[in-house]
């Protein structure tokens, strides 16, 4: 069993940074992928990025790509997010999610553990 916790959310200015951490708990392999996804009220949960615990090639979404960074520390389970040039449409849940397969994947159905999520909100 994996557990994942979010942190790093917040309040925070239009054009301003965020720096999420996602702490995996459990057997997280090398041969896991881990994912970032957020979803806003109303909406679907989206697809931000993902990274392959092994390292090697890592996807972003097209809203976020050259603002956001996926990065991984695997001696300690750990997957951030850093995303720049914030604007009011990034508000909502941020969530961490890790796929027992690896394949990169931008869809929810795909992964298999999910943290609680950790709430941004982007004030203009």
């Amino acid at each position: 069993q994996v557990h994942l916790v979010e942190s790093g959310g917040g309040l925070l200015q239009a054009g301003g940074s965020l720096r999420l951490s996602c702490v995996a708990s459990g057997h997280i392999s090398s041969g896991y992928v881990m994912g970032w996804f957020r979803q806003a009220p109303g909406k679907e949960r989206e697809f931000v990025a993902a990274i392959p615990m092994s390292g090697g090639g890592i996807y972003y979404a097209d809203s976020v790509k050259g603002r956001a960074t996926i990065s991984r520390v695997s001696a300690k389970n750990t997957v951030y997010l850093q995303m720049n040039s914030l604007n009011p449409e990034d508000t909502a849940v941020y969530y961490c999610a890790a796929r027992q397969r690896m394949q990169l994947s931008s869809l929810p159905r795909d992964y298999d553990y999910w943290g609680q999520g950790t709430q941004v909100t982007v004030s203009s």
